[in-house]
Formats: C-alpha cells, structure tokens, sequence
C-alpha cells in the first residue's frame, strides 16, 4: 500500500524520484522520505505528511544519481519522521525502502538484539534491513546473497529496493505479495510499486513475480528467484500515455474519473460484441464455450468496491442466465472450508490486480483444483498473471483512492458476462440484440446526464445539506442494493460520515430505531416491480421524521412531498440501471467532501492499492 520509487543512472535521482512518489502518493500519505548515497555515504530526508512537506526541507543535499523514495501507509508504529522509509541499517551501509508486512519480525528483531543490534524505529521494515545488515555484515555475505538470505527467514509480505553504500549504480529490488515494476531506459533504470511513477522515462517495463530478486544498474538487468534460480526477462510494453494520470482541468482525480466514465465504459465494450451484435464476446476467458456451458455454480470473491460490484454481477446472471451465484468476501475465503462443488467457476475482481486478499482468494482456490477467471484493470498484474484467463477493463489509471470509473466499468462487463451466459442457456437472438443495444447505449446516457448542469447543480445543492446530517442510509432492491452499498461507501471513504446500506425491506427489522431529523436516507429505486414496495419505504421513514433523497429512473412517479430531494436518471433497460444509478451517488460523495473541505483523493487512513492483510 506504500509508494516505492528507486532511480539509477546518469542524471540526479532525487528529482526523479519526487515527481514520482508524487504519482504514488495515492498508495500512502503518511510520510514519505528519500536517500541518495553521496560518496560512501547515504544522504536521508524523511518527513510526517504529504510529498509536499518532505519537498520543503533542505534537499540540496541530495546529488547522487542513484536513490529510493518512499511514500508510508503506517502499519508498524506511529506516524512518525523515525518511522518514516527509507530505513538505514545498524552499521550505515545499507538502505531498505519497503512495502507489505513482515509477520515473524519480532523473533527476528529479538535475534538480532541478541547479537548487538539497536533499533531507532518501531517498524518491521527497519528489522528486515538490520536482518540484510546481519548477513552483510556478520556473516561476510554479498549484499545479493544478504539480501536473499534474509528474505528466505521473513514470513509475510514484501516489496522492497535495497541500496548498498559502497556501490552507487546498483539498486537490488523483491517482491512477494507486493508489486514491483523495473522499466528500462536508456542509461538508467527504475524501479517502482506501480507503472505510473515509471513512464515518464520509459515505456519499456519488467513486472517481477513473487519471490523474484531484480540486481539493476543502469546499463544491466538480472532476475534470479530466491533459490538462485536464474529467470528469463521478458520486456512488456505500456499502452498507457503519462497525460493519462494527470489531473487536467479538473478539482480533483475523483472527479476526473466520474467525467471520464462515458469513455471508459466505451473502451471497457470496445471489440467485444459479435458481428450480428446479439451476443458478447470476450478474447482471453482461456475456456472454450463448452467448458463454460457445464459450469454449475459460479463463485465471485472481491473486496470493497469490487465486491460490490460482483454482487451486482450476481443478481444479472442469476436472471438473465439462470446460474447460481454466491459472492464471497476475498479476505474470508481462504479461512473458510466453503463446499464446492466441481462443476464451479471462481472469478475475482480487483481494479488494482495486486489486492492481497483477493490474490489469497485466487490462490486457494487454484490451489483446491478449480479454474479462475479475472476481471481487473491492471495489464501486467499478479491476478491477471495468475488467474487461468480473463477480462481486462481497458479504463485507464485510476488516481483517486475511492474508485468510480473502475467500479461501473466492473459492473458493465459482469452485465456483459451475464449476457454472454445467458445466450449459451436459452436466452433468444431477439432478446440478445436488446441486450447488447441497451450497453451500446450506456456511454451516451452517461454523458448525457454528466452535460446536465442543472441536474449536477441540483446535486451539489443536495450536498450542501448532506454535510450537516450525522448519519445516513442507503436503499435499494435486488440489483440496486449493491449500488446503495457502494453510494454508502463512497460516502464514508471521502467525507467521512457515517454511512450505512440496506436492501430497503430490511429498514423496518431494526435499522429504523435510529432514524430523526437529523438522519439522511438516499433511496435507489427505478420503475418496475419494486417501485411500489420502495415508495412503502419511503412513507415510513417519512413518518419518522427521516430525510428522504430519492435517486430514482424518471418513470418513477413520487406524490408531493414524499421525498426532501430527488435526482432523476433516465429510465433505461434493467440490465444497465445498476451502471446508470451510480453515478449520481458518486457525485454526491464528491460534493458532499467538497463542501466539507475534505482531501477528495487522498482521505484519511486509506489507501489505492490495498497490499497488505
């Protein structure tokens, strides 16, 4: 969850690698810190806060055309400038930035006391680097094979760039659990915790695998495992540009990324429907038409936004294709002993494809003999790397921590998935090109309500009122409750009131106890069956003196009265109101932190990529 740069080559690091733990630093704000070897020695500047605060201090200091930077997401001690990265070792020779969580530390760090080493910080980071020192230095160890033996007696997990003080060209650089990337320029090299810190140099990047150690310099790139097992390179290309992580014009990434939504959503369906546009179809599933007709049982495990979006999945597959579907939250699965029957698929989803519980989830269920799919957007990832296929979102970076562009374009293509399905079980050539012309439509209805200035301004008016609410609700029904809960989510995550969501039924069995003036309910509904069953709803939180917002499709029609405020979505096909709902729910949690003097893309104890249990 940490931002992880390292430069070597022939220019001066230390500029480098403060423009891009600035990319980084939506993977953690904490603290942050840089060190350059000057000589024989290490230069270090550490400071609590944003890059910005470690950019006031004296940096001139730093000349060294090779250094590591890091940005902190506290874990082990107190934020705080000593815990702050990078750490330097007991004898001053060595220097360990590092991302993850190291399990078996305080053994080791009582090991280490034994033997003389004292310690400045309250992290396991600083005992991984004493525990590299320890070989260096105790046992007479070559700084690769220090590093690699260390990392054999670590349990957990780990990115982390070492740089020895006696050699300034060589960065050596593991990873397991925890991303790494190195990218290859000309006359220098990089090693980063995510692409993005990397392309302003070059397009040319290597993304190591679990228990792989990388020795770069500027001019030569090995890869061994941690056996000393010598592992080919392959080269991959990004196809991503360095515009596309910038801010632009706009306040905030979040809101960036709401606006970008119709093209992403474009992108996500781009070259994926059949000719006769009846059916989707999808290029890397790795599982042929007739293996995926015996499926019985489909399991989807995510976290966060993404289970909310696996949850919606399920409910369209389950109407449109008549499979059974449970969703599982990745973080429990692997200490679960779940039934499964051998006719079941698992497909995970994770924006970032580096989630470690999602990955876990992956991992068991390989590991128990099962086949599974992903759906991420991270090219080059460890999920998409380990899953056996799967479907590549094609949204671009994602810069804000609380995900918009990539949670709706989850959920256009597990809608996608449901259609694909549902074709092989029954459903109609008719009814598959109603299908696929209702997603074609869903960029423009999209953009057409994002145009809407009167609808945004009626947004940001209902905001302002937000602000002043302790608590707040979120409904809906079948497919709506997952957006209700992630309306609920995105709330609490960037303006930090307290927001909960319920199927709207559940209301009455015990949630209503806390409803009064001052208690806001934000209900999701669209015409159809449940209309009048979520109206019901309403009128009880209305007897109660509850505040009533209604996002509702406009062929909803609400008496006089029944709600404080309404925003109106188009009415659209069943199949994409999940898509179409959200949005306004994401607009509201903008808003609603904006008018708070919140940090919109950096809120508070979290952070993008979520790397650690």
């Amino acid at each position: 969850m940490c931002g992880i740069v390292g430069y070597t080559g022939n220019q001066k690091a230390a500029p480098f690698i403060i423009e891009g733990l600035k990319r980084l630093e939506y993977r953690g704000y904490d603290s942050a810190g840089i060190a350059t070897i000057e000589g024989k020695e290490f230069k270090v500047v550490k400071k609590v806060g944003r890059v910005s605060n470690l950019e006031k201090e004296d940096l001139s200091q730093l000349n060294g055309t090779i250094g590591i930077g890091h940005t902190r997401w506290a874990t082990h001690g107190g934020v705080t400038n000593v815990n702050a990265h990078p750490h330097i070792g007991y004898n001053n020779d060595i220097a360990i930035i590092h991302n993850g969580v190291i399990e078996n530390y305080e053994a080791i760090k009582d090991m280490l006391t034994f033997d003389g080493y004292v310690f400045k910080s309250e992290t396991d980071s600083e005992v991984l680097c004493n525990l590299i020192d320890y070989y260096y230095n105790f046992k007479s160890e070559p700084i690769e094979d220090s590093v690699r033996l260390a990392l054999q007696k670590v349990q957990g997990t780990f990115g982390i760039v070492v740089m020895l003080s006696y050699d300034p060209n060589t960065l050596i650089a593991a990873r397991r659990g925890s991303p790494l990337i190195c990218g290859l320029g000309t006359n220098e090299a990089i090693v980063a915790s995510d692409v993005s810190a990397i392309i302003s140099r070059t397009k040319s990047v290597v993304y190591l695998k679990d228990d792989e150690i990388a020795v770069i310099t500027p001019d030569t790139f090995k890869i061994t495992t941690l056996e000393n097992v010598h592992v080919n390179t392959k080269i991959d290309q990004v196809s991503w540009d360095i515009e596309e992580s910038d801010m632009g014009e706009y306040s905030s990434f979040m809101e960036k990324e709401i606006f970008e939504q119709p093209k992403a959503l474009e992108n996500a369906m781009r070259g994926r429907f059949e000719e006769d546009e009846s059916n989707a179809k999808f290029g890397g599933l790795n599982i042929t038409p007739e293996e995926l007709k015996e499926v019985k049982r489909i399991i989807f495990c995510g976290c966060g936004t993404a289970l909310h979006a696996c949850l919606v999945t399920e409910y369209l597959i389950e109407k449109f294709a008549r499979v059974p579907v449970e969703c599982e939250y990745a973080s429990e699965f692997r200490y679960k002993n779940c039934p499964v029957d051998k006719d079941t698929l698992f497909i995970v989803m994770s924006q970032s494809g580096e989630t470690i519980d999602t990955l876990s989830a992956l991992r068991e269920a390989k590991q128990k003999g099962f086949k599974v799919l992903a759906i991420n957007n991270s090219v080059g990832s460890s999920i998409a790397r380990e899953a056996d296929g799967g479907i590549y979102q094609h949204v671009g970076p994602e810069v804000g921590v609380a995900s918009t562009k990539a949670f709706t374009s989850q959920v256009l293509i597990g809608s996608m998935l449901a259609l694909y399905l549902a074709r092989q079980r029954g459903m109609s050539y008719i009814e598959g090109v109603e299908y696929v012309h209702a997603l074609k439509s869903v960029p423009k209805i999209v953009k057409t309500f994002l145009d809407n200035k009167k609808q945004i301004e009626n947004i940001k008016q209902i905001s302002s009122k937000l602000k002043y609410f302790d608590s707040m609700y979120f409904l809906g029904r079948l497919s709506l409750h997952p957006i209700a809960m992630e309306g609920a989510l995105k709330l609490k995550e960037i303006s930090y009131i307290h927001a909960e969501a319920y199927p709207s039924a559940e209301m009455k069995h015990g949630p209503i106890a806390l409803i009064n003036e001052r208690f806001g309910v934000v209900f999701v509904t669209s015409g159809g069956s449940m209309m009048l069953k979520n109206i019901s709803s309403m009128q009880e939180i209305k007897a109660r003196k509850g505040n009533v917002i209604a996002v509702v499709t406009e062929d909803v029609h609400l008496m006089d009265g029944l709600a404080n405020d309404t925003i109106i979505i188009p009415a659209c096909e069943e199949c994409i109101v999940p898509i179409i709902a959200t949005i306004p729910l994401q607009l509201l949690a903008l808003y609603t932190a904006q008018v708070k003097g919140c940090d919109v893309d950096k809120p508070r104890n979290l952070a993008k990529s979520v790397t650690v249990e």
